[in-house]
């Protein structure tokens, strides 16, 4: 079987993930391809029509590639490669705002770089390359004009994608398969550990708040509790729903502890809140308020002499803020 039609195979099987650039040893592209997922979807397609030119690109002679002398005329920057510069500049930088805005010096080096690495990325594929040293340098230079803003990706992958082009080359010989995908590897990882964090982090924030507005909705008719667990069963339909055509008894254990996360159950250490407040798991806000100043009087240092005093006042106050919290969770944030 010739080149071809395994390249059109693995393009088709796993086009977006640049399958057929790893196997034609085009890494830059299949990087790029792998964290753009096919240039969005329209590089994929598009490449449908240019594969036989990759292909004829992946079958020249080494050897006469190796005895060519070299070529001292920069290769041209297509308007394509420009844009998809620009373009994958900027999306770097989208996604270093949204998983590593928190890190200090972000919009002095972490920003810069990030939008740098995506717009070499792109300058290094097929046969070029360009100085990744200055093109980074063009970054840093202009992020702090804009510095603090959230649009300053597209000025900083603009200033480095002019950079790039200035400085365009063709690339060296191809090194062997083991560093190449051992690069591949640390090259994606270091794009997705970040943002994974980020939508994990964020997903979580989310299931607590979510699960906070559920359990606020049904603690307002703690007065009547045949109408709480109807609007329980209400709410938790989808998940019944899905236990049913799932089977079940044998998820029983797992949407058990999903339901507790959504229904917001007591933790241990709000149980334990509760026992040093003497207070049982229906008590409300005023329950739990009216326990605390009745227990802090009566352990306050200033008006109780015993030994134990203190402590007992110090746990009163860190159960009452700990109750206080799972009730009013905006309170602390």
């Amino acid at each position: 079987i010739g080149k071809i039609p395994i390249t059109y195979a693995l393009w088709a099987a796993g086009g977006p993930l640049g399958l057929h650039h790893l196997y034609l040893g085009r890494d830059s592209h299949a990087l790029l391809w792998m964290l753009t997922l096919g240039g969005f979807g329209f590089g994929w397609i598009r490449e449908f029509i240019r594969i036989p030119a990759y292909v004829s690109e992946a079958n020249q002679d080494a050897e006469k590639e190796r005895k060519r002398p070299p070529i001292k005329v920069p290769p041209s920057v297509g308007p394509v490669r420009f844009a998809g510069q620009v373009c994958v500049g900027i999306y770097f930088g989208t996604v270093a705002l949204i998983g590593l805005s928190s890190l200090s010096f972000f919009y002095l080096i972490v920003l810069p770089l990030c939008v740098g690495a995506g717009v070499h990325l792109v300058s290094s594929v097929g046969q070029q390359t360009s100085d990744l040293q200055k093109t980074l340098t063009a970054c840093l230079i202009t992020s702090p004009i804009f510095y603090g803003s959230t649009l300053s990706p597209l000025p900083i992958s603009l200033a480095a994608s002019v950079t790039a082009a200035q400085h365009s080359r063709f690339k060296p010989p191809q090194t062997p398969e083991s560093p190449r995908l051992y690069r591949l590897g640390l090259a994606w990882l270091a794009f997705s550990a970040p943002l994974g964090y980020c939508i994990f982090h964020n997903t979580t924030a989310t299931l607590y708040y979510l699960s906070d507005c559920v359990a606020a909705l049904l603690d307002i008719f703690w007065f009547l509790p045949w109408l709480r667990s109807v609007l329980e069963y209400i709410l938790l339909m989808p998940y019944r729903v899905l236990c049913f055509f799932t089977g079940g008894g044998y998820y029983e254990e797992a949407w058990r502890k999903v339901l507790e996360i959504l229904l917001k159950e007591y933790t241990e250490k709000e149980k334990e809140a509760l026992q040093v407040l003497s207070l049982e798991v229906e008590a409300s806000l005023e329950e739990i308020t009216r326990s605390y100043r009745e227990l802090a009087k009566t352990w306050h240092p200033d008006h109780n002499p015993s030994k134990e005093a203190e402590a007992t006042f110090v746990k009163i106050q860190e159960a009452y803020e700990v109750l206080l919290r799972r009730h009013r969770p905006h309170r602390f944030k």
